[in-house]
């Protein structure tokens, strides 16, 4: 009887030869494709620095106008009509008015 060897044979070695070939294509694949990838990302980074903003931030909101001549005059008619009735004296009406003419 003979003894068979030990190795795997010549299909062993054609199977293993196989993958090893497969395995070495789908790298070199994907390989390829990343950087094709970075190439793409690289290209879109230079457009967008290149290009003006497609987006600008609002421009600070303007200022509150000075409230209206009425509304003082009303606070005004308040601080009189409070010294009318006697809830503030002389001095206080007189300061009152004084500070909401800003002097």
């Amino acid at each position: 009887m003979r003894r068979r060897r030990g190795g795997v044979g010549l299909l062993g070695v054609a199977a293993v030869a196989g993958v090893a070939h497969h395995a070495g294509t789908k790298s070199a694949q994907a390989q390829a494709q990343e950087q094709a990838q970075n190439q793409e990302i690289a290209d879109l980074q230079a457009q967008q620095a290149a290009a003006p903003p497609a987006y600008a931030p609002p421009a600070a909101p303007a200022a509150a106008p000075a409230a209206p001549a009425t509304d003082l005059t009303s606070q005004i008619e308040q601080l009189a009509a409070l010294h009318t009735a006697g809830v503030l004296s002389d001095e206080e009406f007189a300061a009152g008015k004084a500070k909401l003419l800003g002097g």
